[in-house]
């Protein structure tokens, strides 16, 4: 009883510090649907848009790229050139700035702006601009998440505009929708359309988001932006465009407001996502397949990682997932975001078949590496300046020894102290002083509670050991 009281407490508590932090509006339910059809009135929907409009903003973000001499590759891959041009500057990759716009929503009147992963991951700085202000503000990372292309920036700034959730779960084929957002950099544009069709998956490989499509013009800068319903609440977040020359074909797709609602709260509270894990690969059924299985709905199972959480559960391949506790399982989608929803360690009970015969096992799910699915950019570069680091989980992912210890350097900015420092790409950082290092956190404890003095930094590049010094 003692425990369940101090569970209670802690979850009231945290649920407290959530909503202070970034103060997520919900507007109420709406379920009634009205008709335009009124002789001495204009239909708009001015005030909704110009309300939820004070919201949006304009991401610009800034990075270093590598471009090789392709123009003079011929000549490097010959050995004579390639000894006689060993040292010319037109032999090493240049190093360039590349820039790129996308859009944002403000979330939290206190400086918390919802985008996409993809229009902030690897940037080297990110510039927001308000709707109605041309004062440019610096963001910082507060958390990614690829897995369902979503991002949380910060920027210091009080009493701004948040938008209102709607709840995305109420939404219906047909209704209105108008999307938000800085398209090719021409400033805040609207585009209306009506929504397509819901629940879309396989719109992205590993996603862990269902879609919502739409036919309202999601354009090249409209990533992150939003899309709102007829009273200007956030129905989802716009995140890409099926097409094949980069034009908009009326078919965009936006990530639901009840999942960005919950992503948000974790990169907020966490600065990380963690998801349960089964440890299995999972297919469709297909049509000759729905001919040998009694249940002709679930996600089959193809494959079975040794030791995971499904190989302790005793499931095999061709076991044929149908039902998650109480949830049945239409499909490996369905059944990809039912885990995903689960967090590490919760026990749930899986339903399946084979060889025509119904069982049920219970499973205690493991732990989607964090490390992954996000990375907290910015705490990176605070431990060594214009470094983005990364935790060695799959060596082999990287080519590198098996029994390999310590960080990775997956980025350096240009003249950061990192670059100054002697630092590359690929370098691995083992032992600062006369201690080891293991990982991020580790690094991070050893940095700031070492002395401000010069100190040696210990690293593995090319399976060579090199000291390089930082302040």
């Amino acid at each position: 009883m003692k425990k369940f009281l101090l569970s209670l407490f802690l979850t009231t508590i945290l649920s407290y510090v959530y909503a202070e932090s970034i103060n997520i509006i919900q507007a109420p339910d709406a379920t009634k649907r009205i008709s335009p059809a009124q002789t001495d009135a204009i239909l708009s929907y001015h005030s909704s848009v110009a309300n939820a409009k004070k919201s949006v903003v304009n991401i610009a973000t800034t990075s270093t790229v590598t471009v090789s001499n392709k123009q003079f590759s011929f000549m490097f891959n010959d050995p004579f050139f390639k000894d006689f041009f060993k040292n010319s500057p037109f032999s090493q990759p240049q190093k360039q700035k590349s820039t790129s716009l996308g859009s944002g929503v403000i979330i939290s009147s206190n400086g918390y702006i919802i985008t996409n992963n993809h229009v902030v991951n690897g940037a080297d700085e990110i510039i927001v601009t308000l709707s109605n202000s041309d004062k440019e503000y610096k963001a910082k990372v507060i958390g990614l998440d690829s897995k369902t292309d979503l991002a949380v920036i910060k920027i210091e700034e009080k009493n701004l505009k948040a938008i209102t959730f709607a709840n995305s779960d109420n939404l219906q084929e047909g209704d209105v929708v108008f999307a938000l957002g800085n398209p090719f950099g021409i400033g805040s544009t609207i585009t209306q359309g009506i929504i397509s069709a819901l629940d879309k998956s396989g719109v992205m490989p590993n996603q862990y988001a269902n879609f919502i499509q739409t036919d309202a013009s999601i354009n090249p800068g409209n990533s992150g932006g939003a899309l709102i319903d007829s009273r200007g609440a956030l129905v989802g977040i716009n995140s890409a465009i099926l097409s094949r020359s980069g034009d908009n074909n009326g078919i965009g797709f936006a990530i639901p407001s009840n999942t960005v609602k919950k992503i948000a709260a974790s990169l907020v509270t966490n600065g990380k996502i963690e998801r349960g894990y089964l440890g299995v690969n999972i297919d469709d059924l297909t049509s000759e397949l729905k001919e040998i299985y009694t249940n002709k709905e679930g996600a089959l199972i193809t494959t079975v990682e040794e030791n995971s959480a499904a190989d302790k559960a005793k499931l095999k391949m061709g076991d044929l997932v149908i039902k998650i506790d109480n949830k049945f399982i239409k499909n490996a989608n369905e059944l990809r975001s039912t885990i995903g929803d689960k967090n590490p360690n919760d026990k749930i009970i899986i339903t399946y078949e084979r060889s025509n015969k119904i069982y049920t096992t219970s499973v205690k799910l493991d732990k989607l590496d964090g490390d992954t699915i996000t990375k907290k950019a910015s705490s990176d570069g605070d431990i060594i300046e214009g470094l983005t680091l990364e935790n060695i989980t799959d060596p082999a992912k990287y080519n590198l020894p098996k029994n390999i210890k310590g960080v990775l350097v997956t980025k350096v900015s240009e003249d950061s102290a990192g670059e100054k420092a002697g630092f590359r790409v690929g370098d691995i950082i083992i032992q600062v002083g006369e201690n080891t290092i293991n990982s991020i956190d580790e690094l991070k404890t050893v940095v700031k509670k070492a002395p401000k003095n010069k100190k040696p930094v210990y690293i593995s590049r090319g399976g060579f050991i090199t000291i390089l010094v930082i302040q």
